[in-house]
C-alpha cells in the first residue's frame, strides 16, 4: 500500500487559514530569498549584504524573526518607544492650572505662574506651558475666541515714496536721478556717510560726506544736489534705507 501526505504547510494552513502579508514584509521576504541565494553560491554574509546594498545585521535580524515566528515576524512591529517621560506634575496642580485658565482665559503660562507661585505652587513657566498643551490635548482646556483687536495696533506709516511709473521714460538727463548712502571709515574709529546723486542718462555724479545719516542732513542733500546740477531734475529714485 502506497502512503502519500501532504507538506507541513498544508496543514498549517488548514488550521490557521492562509497568510496575508503586507507589502514590507513581502519585501523582506524577497530579500531574505535573494540573500540565501547569494549565500548558496559561494558569497560571504557581509559580501552578500553590500550586493543587495543592506545592512547584514538587519537581514540576520529578519532571518531570526522568520525562524522565531515565521513569516508574521516580517510584518512592521510598533516602534513605541518602552519608558515615557512621567508626568512631572500632581493632578492638583494640573487642576489649579485648569482653573486659572478659566478665570483668565487670555493669559499665558508666564502670568499664570506668578499667581501659582502666589498660591503656594513651586513649579515654572515651561512646566505650565506643558499642562496648558496636555489639557488642550484632552479637549479639556478652552480657547476664548478671538476677538480680531490687537494689543500692540500699528501705526499707518504713510509711504515715503511712490513706484516709478511704467509711462516714465528716462531719456535725457535729469529724468531719473538715483540717491545712495554708503559707510566711509578713513580712520579707525571715524565713520562718514557718504551721499551719491547718480544720474542715469549723462552719468553725473554729486556727492556730499556727513557726520551720520539723520533725515535732516538726507533731506538738505538733493537741495545741494539740485543746484550743483546743470540740468534740472524731473524724479529721485532711492532705496528703501531709513534715512530716506
Amino acid at each position: 500500500m502506497r502512503q502519500i501526505w501532504y507538506p507541513r504547510s498544508f496543514y498549517y494552513v488548514t488550521r490557521h487559514g492562509p497568510i496575508e502579508l503586507s507589502p514590507a514584509a513581502h519585501n523582506r521576504l524577497r530579500w531574505l530569498k535573494a540573500w540565501q541565494r547569494l549565500l548558496q553560491q559561494g558569497f560571504s554574509g557581509l559580501a552578500a549584504a553590500e550586493i543587495l546594498k543592506l545592512p547584514r545585521a538587519t537581514l540576520y535580524r529578519w532571518q531570526r524573526r522568520l525562524q522565531r515566528e515565521g513569516l508574521r515576524g516580517l510584518e512592521d512591529r510598533s516602534r513605541r518607544p518602552e519608558r515615557f517621560r512621567r508626568l512631572q506634575w500632581s493632578p492638583q496642580l494640573s487642576q489649579a492650572v485648569l482653573e486659572l485658565r478659566d478665570q483668565y482665559p487670555r493669559w499665558g503660562k508666564e502670568k499664570l505662574v506668578v499667581l501659582l507661585r502666589r498660591s503656594g505652587w513651586r513649579t515654572s513657566p515651561s512646566t505650565v506651558g506643558r499642562i496648558l498643551r496636555r489639557l488642550k490635548a484632552r479637549g479639556v482646556l478652552r480657547e476664548p475666541p478671538r476677538n480680531g483687536m490687537a494689543a500692540h495696533k500699528r501705526r499707518f506709516r504713510p509711504p515715503y515714496a511712490v513706484r516709478k511709473p511704467r509711462d516714465h521714460a528716462v531719456q535725457h538727463p535729469g529724468d531719473l536721478v538715483q540717491l545712495d548712502t554708503l559707510d566711509v571709515r578713513p580712520l579707525p574709529k571715524e565713520l562718514f556717510k557718504h551721499f551719491t546723486a547718480r544720474d542715469m542718462v549723462s552719468r553725473w555724479d554729486v556727492v556730499g560726506a556727513y557726520r551720520r545719516a539723520r533725515a535732516n542732513n538726507t533731506a538738505a542733500f538733493p537741495d545741494t544736489q539740485m543746484e550743483r546740477m546743470p540740468f534740472p531734475v524731473k524724479a529721485l529714485q532711492v532705496d528703501g534705507g531709513g534715512e530716506f
